[in-house]
This record gives C-alpha cells, sequence and structure tokens, in this order.
C-alpha cells in the first residue's frame, strides 16, 4: 500500500498550504488581470508575491525548492527515498535564440533539486503534458508497492511565461475573461503557475491510494476524445484496482479547463459511468490552469476536503454548459468524504484517474 503523509505548496493564493487554505476557503482567486509575456493584457494565476529566487537555481527551481523544503523538514530523507520530478514545460525560457542551455532540460532541473535536497538516488522525472501532476502519484504508488522505494517525494510545477501564453494563444484558447469551467459561458483556460509537493510513502497515513489508471485515446494533439473514452477506461481501471463501484465515489476533484471540448468530454464520460450526481468541482477558477502542477495541486486541496468534511465551490460556475447532467458544487457545503476521484486529461489523448480513500 501507498500512502499520503504529507504536503505543501506555493500558489498564487499562498506562500504555503496553510495560507493557500486560507484563500480557498474565502473564496478568494488567485486570477487577474496581467501585463506583458508578449501578448498585452489578460487574465492568469500569477504569483504576485516576490519569490527570493535561490543563487545557481531558477524561479521555477525556487518555487519547487519552497514547496518540498517544508515537506522535508516535517519528514527527513531516510533510506529506500525517491525525488521524483513533474512538470509539463520545466525551464522553457531558457529555450531562446541559437544557444540552448542544459538549464532548458527536465533532467538538469531535477538533478539540480535532487543535489540541493541530498537524495542518493537518481531522480525521476514524470512529464505527460497536463496530466503530470497526478500521474506522479500512480507512478509513485507502484514503485512503492514494488519495493523500490519506500519513500517517494513528488515536487510538480510550472509558471506563467511568454511560451506558454503564446502556445495557448495560438489555439485560441485563453478566455477574455477569468475561467468558467462546466459554465454556458465558458471560453477558455486561464493560465496559472504553482508549486506542489507530496510525501507518498508505505509508512500508514491518514489517505492512501486506493487506485489508479492512465489511458491515452490518442485523439489529437491537442483535443480530446469526443466521447470521453480514454478518460472512462481511466476511470474504470481506477475502480477496478480499487474493488469499488462507481457510485461509492463521495466527490470528484475533476479536471475543469473551461475549454468547450475537455469540459464536454468529461461530463461525457462522468455520464457513461453513471456518476452524475456524485459532487464535482473544478478549482481552476482559484489557481488558473497550473499545467504539470495542477493534478497534484488540486489533490492537495481536495485532500484538505476529506480531512476538514468540505465541498469548495467551483468558481465561476453559474449555469451549466456540457451536454449531460453533472452535479456542479456551487456553493460551500460539508459532506462526509470517505473516497475521492482526482482526474486529469491533457494534450496527445491522455488521461489519468486516481482514487483516495481515508484509512479507517
Amino acid at each position: 500500500m501507498a500512502f499520503i503523509l504529507d504536503y505543501n505548496c506555493v500558489t498564487p493564493l499562498g506562500k504555503n498550504l496553510s495560507s493557500t487554505l486560507t484563500g480557498v476557503e474565502q473564496g478568494h482567486s488567485g486570477i487577474s488581470n496581467q501585463e506583458g509575456f508578449g501578448r498585452g493584457s489578460f487574465f492568469a494565476s500569477v504569483i504576485p508575491y516576490s519569490i527570493d529566487v535561490l543563487s545557481g537555481f531558477t524561479r521555477l527551481e525556487t518555487m519547487m525548492i519552497r514547496a518540498l523544503e517544508e515537506v522535508i523538514a516535517r519528514n527527513p530523507i531516510k533510506d529506500k527515498s525517491l525525488l521524483m520530478v513533474s512538470t509539463t514545460k520545466g525551464n522553457i525560457e531558457y529555450l531562446r535564440g541559437s544557444q540552448v542551455t542544459e538549464k532548458v532540460y527536465l533532467y538538469s532541473l531535477a538533478k539540480q533539486l535532487n543535489s540541493y535536497f541530498g537524495f542518493s538516488s537518481e531522480p525521476v522525472i514524470v512529464s505527460n503534458a497536463c496530466v503530470s501532476g497526478v500521474l506522479a502519484v500512480s507512478v509513485a504508488k507502484r514503485l512503492i508497492q514494488s519495493g523500490i522505494y519506500d519513500h517517494i517525494y513528488i515536487v510538480a510545477a510550472d509558471e506563467v511565461t511568454e511560451f506558454v501564453v503564446s502556445g495557448f494563444s495560438s489555439f485560441q484558447a485563453i478566455d477574455r475573461v477569468p475561467c468558467r469551467p462546466y459554465d454556458a459561458e465558458r471560453a477558455g483556460v486561464t493560465l496559472g503557475e504553482a508549486a506542489a509537493a507530496v510525501l507518498m510513502s508505505k509508512e500508514k497515513g491518514e489517505i492512501w491510494v486506493a487506485g489508479d489508471g492512465s489511458i491515452n485515446d490518442a485523439n489529437h494533439i491537442s483535443g480530446p476524445s469526443r466521447t470521453g473514452e480514454g478518460l472512462v477506461r481511466s476511470i474504470q481501471s481506477a475502480l477496478n484496482e480499487a474493488q469499488v463501484s462507481a457510485e461509492s465515489i463521495d466527490f470528484i476533484s475533476a479536471h475543469g479547463t473551461a475549454t468547450s471540448y475537455n469540459d464536454e468530454m468529461e461530463a461525457i464520460a462522468f455520464d457513461r459511468l453513471g456518476m452524475n450526481t456524485t459532487p464535482l468541482n473544478s478549482l481552476k477558477g482559484y489557481f488558473g490552469h497550473t499545467l504539470g502542477a495542477s493534478g497534484l495541486l488540486e489533490a492537495i486541496v481536495s485532500f484538505e476536503s476529506m480531512k476538514r468534511g468540505i465541498l469548495y465551490p467551483s468558481l465561476g460556475f453559474e449555469n451549466l454548459g456540457v451536454s449531460k447532467e453533472i452535479n456542479v458544487i456551487r456553493k460551500k457545503e460539508s459532506k462526509d468524504i470517505r473516497r475521492l476521484l482526482k482526474t486529469a486529461s491533457g494534450f496527445g489523448g491522455s488521461n489519468t484517474a486516481v482514487i483516495f480513500e481515508k484509512v479507517d
């Protein structure tokens, strides 16, 4: 078994988990109007406070260090420990001009962090579009179950850069106003940045990973399957491993990017699985789409939902704008959450689903 022992995050809502959760509890959003990034005025969720970049490290690497250092301070590195780094773009800003430096390569980023914290094993990198953060949980679970490692420290991050803004703009996928997942008026993503860290272990914790699945539907380089096939199979795989029914899921932390195709695909997938009435939210209205960090960050906030017995609303949602009925959370409410489903989907047809359960 693989357990969740500890976690932390650095987000536009706060420098750590506590301040971030305060913002979520109060219904605040990190999204604000931004200038620059080669695109003029647009909405994004960018960290508003100064990050004192460590000497020899990039801003992104410093974000990762700040998220992970609190976890390591509370849980010092032991034998058979591993650092797992999850990101979509890494230090993409170094991909400029004719001279490409080592900084741009993901293995260089991982080695920097590995050396900083003093891990003795080689780091593992998980980079698979926007499912990267939650997929890292699946990979870590399997490595722990195999007995190769006893403790795995996962850190995930991406930042808003000119390269990222330009890419999503070329798809005409950025909304002119803050994102509205599943809403009838949704018109695209709001980009965001964050770093999230989780410690997984064979040692018993309050939450464990009961099942997971990751199926690629190979539909299109950027567009999801119109039938939700990859997500359906990913969720079904997770349910089968956990040996539970779809009806037993208390809450879904969905991907919800607020693009027309993604949200529709998710609604179809949940409908096919008979999960129409299961409470569901997207946290993109709080943090924007933080790319490779999104799955891990949203899982962390959802762990706190489980512990506190609180469902957080999907910010920006007013009127259902998908073809299938889904139970999007509109207001904060109390609920006993024993079993959580976290899903994510991304470019290239990638899909991942993980089921987390409270330990009795």
